[in-house]
């Protein structure tokens, strides 16, 4: 046409100049089989995300899934040390390789890379960003049935990175029982309606303490709201995990894989049904 702009997002003809948005996909390797991604997000931290993603990961695991573990908390990695892992990923010519736990679960994570795994990371977005696509299409990830994706809390760099850039099965919305549930859960959701990404529900973390004397459930941030802003939002709460000292020593030791997974036994059904 004479008068094109050549701005075709506010054109309705069907002309030969046409061009349609591009997609921002990284394709896997050609080493690398990955069936399912999930990324494990939340609106705000302090809420255990990396705990959610690494418990999923290991019920996965335990559950007969090739698992891997795809950590993009960038500035903040800690998947690594609640696995115990202390040798560096390697690589050659043509590819970087994750670590493996003691029960088979791949990782990558920059503390994998770094000399010294307390050095900090002072990096812009599209460094940090660049990072996680080199995660995603320079890893020799080999076969695997799940992945599990840490996301920094916020929806900032990293998350829309990951949502852009890779073709995530759904999200699980990680959070805790207090009044703002609601606000925390909305932001994660808003994000993953504008990126077309699905949302496959909320696990509710630090639900309640069990008492060691009397084992009655503590609920220690007062009457959770977790349900109601699921019902609120249209997506099923899928699990309710309790506080517990346990794996707060497992991780700290380096043993996160000897913690009990059966909480999330109705998360791990409904991944598998995907």
């Amino acid at each position: 046409m004479s008068d094109c702009n050549h701005d075709c997002s506010n054109c309705s003809q069907n002309c030969g100049s046409r061009t349609e948005p591009q997609s921002l996909l990284v394709p896997q390797n050609e080493a690398s089989d990955i069936k399912k991604v999930i990324g494990i997000v939340s609106g705000k931290g302090g809420v255990g995300k990396s705990m959610v993603t690494s418990l999923l990961a290991c019920a996965m695991n335990r559950a007969g899934k090739k698992t891997a573990l795809m950590d993009a908390d960038i500035t903040g990695p800690s998947i690594p040390k609640m696995f115990g892992l202390k040798e560096r990923a390697v690589a050659d010519d043509k590819y970087m390789y994750p670590a493996e736990t003691t029960g088979g679960i791949k990782v990558m994570s920059l503390n994998l890379l770094v000399e010294n795994e307390t050095d900090p990371v002072i990096w812009r977005g599209p460094v940090v960003a660049g990072l996680i696509q080199q995660f995603w299409k320079d890893v020799n990830w080999g076969d695997v049935d799940f992945m599990f994706i840490d996301m920094p809390p916020g929806t900032g760099d990293v998350p829309l990175t990951v949502f852009q850039s890779i073709k995530l099965d759904g999200i699980i919305i990680a959070t805790t029982p207090q009044d703002l549930v609601s606000m925390i859960v909305s932001k994660a959701i808003n994000m993953a309606k504008m990126m077309n990404v699905p949302i496959i529900g909320i696990i509710e973390n630090m639900s309640y303490l069990k008492c060691p004397h009397c084992g009655k459930d503590i609920a220690l941030f007062g009457k959770s709201h977790t349900a109601e802003a699921a019902v609120e939002n249209h997506i099923p709460l899928l699990d309710r995990l309790p506080l517990d000292p346990v794996l707060a020593e497992l991780s700290d030791e380096g043993h996160i894989e000897q913690a009990d997974t059966s909480s999330l036994m109705s998360t791990v059904r409904m991944l598998m049904s995907l």
